[in-house]
């Protein structure tokens, strides 16, 4: 009955794909394989979280135009029994979900995705396709693979195999052997698949390991040698590469405020990098904003360039503009310039935009807020540049940097800032530098030593940049958010620290926002959330 009950799946969806596509290429099913341990599982995520993030909104639904097989989860806890149409399993959303929405969008062809993925495993003893220990997962995975292949050979259905998404490696860190072999084991382990699936040019899109996590934070150097392994990997294979996830989401801990796992929101996003590399890699990727067309200033004109920084709420991780739909500041402003790297240089804008919503997935930052009371009130005209990365703790905005030399971001900091003076200068302004206003790292009030030097790292920012710009009097606007209410940490006077630095400098500011702004589990704001931070900055920034 089982099997009967899968060939009508099958047959039924190819029915469907027949009556919608055209001919050619658009007839053969694309596969995509996905694979990994917990973070590919869909761990700590839920369902029923979906209909909290606008963007996504549907993906709690089954996507009735997509096949799907599955064996997840420690002794095949969780099982497809051949082709089904594609859902949440176990109440759990993984990358698939949004990946597979995103490329139906611009895709004609049906795809259909195959996923083995277990927690808690290795690329050096479960995955090993040589010598596989623990759970064997490699000939799992390449069963699974081979016995959904073969019922789409019985029904005759003509397929190709895109590609391998694949999420793994906070286990082997732990082991001395796996965490320095990782990026020989992986370069194997894609040689492997490619051989006993016979697709010598096989895909894979590898994602990045999470900086937000407490193993991100915690084991920084553990996780920097696997990140070097698999960016090694990836540099030797023109056809391997390396997908950015740290400006994803990552879930909130109630009790510590850090995580191990990217939860419903982060696993959305994670399915969307995944479907950005490959639309682009098939010609499909998407435009970005336009550059601005017509400059806004007039000729000669003084500018006062207002430089904004941070991390998870300065970027504007979880305010989403559904939230505050129809409000104005969601209109581009094309009287101010925007330029921006967000996500540690995920996105990039198009030379100097309209200042506008440029977060990821419909999300917006302060800036929006920001600039618009500032701009009512200057005596000249602004600009606004934005430089953040939601994935990073103070340390990696310090000169000194960390041993974790990929995730240090003084120096890509200050070119930005000098190359947006240089660029409205060129442009025949006189350009004031209005000063840098930056929200401090949420995450770094969750662990002791990040907590215990987040103000004399910041203090170590400020002082060097204002000699590497040449401005020893460029004013500095930090704001602070109630720290996360951990107890052990609750001796660190973060507030007080930061408000005795401003008092011995006249060129520092301290804004300690209060109770009355609303966060997600102490750490994370929504949209009016956000909104309301750009106008207390702006007020700050405004005041003598």
């Amino acid at each position: 009955m089982q099997k009967l009950l899968m060939s009508l799946v099958v047959l039924s969806l190819v029915s469907l794909w027949t009556g919608m596509l055209n001919a050619d290429d658009d007839q053969t099913l694309r596969v995509f394989i996905f694979a990994g341990q917990s973070n590919m599982e869909g761990a700590d995520s839920h369902v029923s979280k979906v209909a909290n993030f606008p963007p996504f909104h549907g993906l709690d639904e089954e996507q009735t135009d997509v096949l799907y097989s599955y064996n997840m989860g420690r002794n095949d806890a969780h099982l497809s029994n051949g082709w089904v149409k594609l859902k949440s399993v176990n109440n759990w959303v993984g990358p698939e979900l949004s990946f597979s929405r995103e490329i139906r969008k611009q895709v004609k062809a049906p795809i259909a995705i195959i996923k083995c993925a277990v927690g808690g495993t290795t690329l050096g003893e479960d995955w090993n396709p040589d010598h596989p220990g623990g759970f064997k997962l490699y000939p799992k995975a390449l069963k699974l693979v081979k016995d959904s292949l073969a019922e789409l050979d019985k029904q005759g259905v003509d397929y190709r195999i895109e590609g391998l998404m694949w999420h793994q490696g906070e286990n082997d860190m732990f082991n001395d052997d796996y965490r320095k072999a990782y990026g020989d084991n992986l370069s194997h382990f894609i040689k492997s698949w490619r051989r006993d699936l016979g697709v010598k040019d096989l895909r894979f899109y590898i994602g990045e390991l999470h900086c937000k996590s407490v193993w991100g934070m915690d084991n920084r150097q553990r996780m920097d040698e696997l990140s070097q392994g698999q960016k090694a990997a990836c540099g030797r294979d023109a056809l391997v590469q390396y997908i950015p996830n740290n400006h994803n989401g990552m879930t909130v801990s109630n009790r510590t405020g850090l995580h191990y796992h990217f939860g419903t929101l982060g696993q959305l996003g994670h399915g969307m990098g995944y479907a950005k590399a490959y639309l682009a890699n098939i010609g499909k990727d998407s435009p970005g904003r336009p550059a601005l067309v017509e400059w806004p200033y007039q000729e000669k004109a003084k500018i006062k360039l207002y430089v904004l920084a941070g991390h998870r709420n300065m970027e504007g991780e979880r305010a989403f503009i559904q939230e505050i739909k129809g409000d104005a500041l969601l209109q581009d402003n094309k009287g101010i310039a925007f330029k921006y790297s967000i996500g540690g240089g995920v996105s990039v804008s198009n030379g100097w935009e309209a200042l506008g919503p440029t977060g990821f997935y419909d999300t917006f930052g302060p800036e929006l807020s920001f600039a618009h009371q500032v701009s009512v009130k200057s005596d000249s005209p602004i600009a606004i540049a934005k430089f953040t990365h939601s994935g990073s703790q103070i340390l990696d905005w310090t000169p000194q940097g960390s041993l974790a030399k990929d995730r240090n971001l003084y120096k890509a900091f200050i070119s930005f800032v000098e190359g947006s003076v240089a660029e409205l200068k060129d442009k025949g302004h006189d350009v004031e530098l209005a000063g840098v206003v930056y929200h401090m790292g949420e995450n770094d009030m969750c662990i002791h030593g990040y907590k215990k030097n987040a103000v004399s790292g910041l203090s170590s920012i400020i002082t060097q940049s204002r000699l590497d710009l040449h401005s020893p009097s460029l004013r500095w606007l930090v704001s602070l958010q109630p720290p996360f209410p951990n107890e052990n940490l609750s001796k660190i006077d973060v507030p007080s620290e930061l408000r005795d630095l401003a008092a011995g400098d006249a060129h520092l500011k301290a804004l300690i926002i209060g109770n009355d702004l609303p966060l997600d589990r102490n750490l994370l704001m929504n949209a009016n959330a956000v909104k309301r931070l750009g106008e207390l900055l702006a007020t700050e920034a405004l005041s003598k």
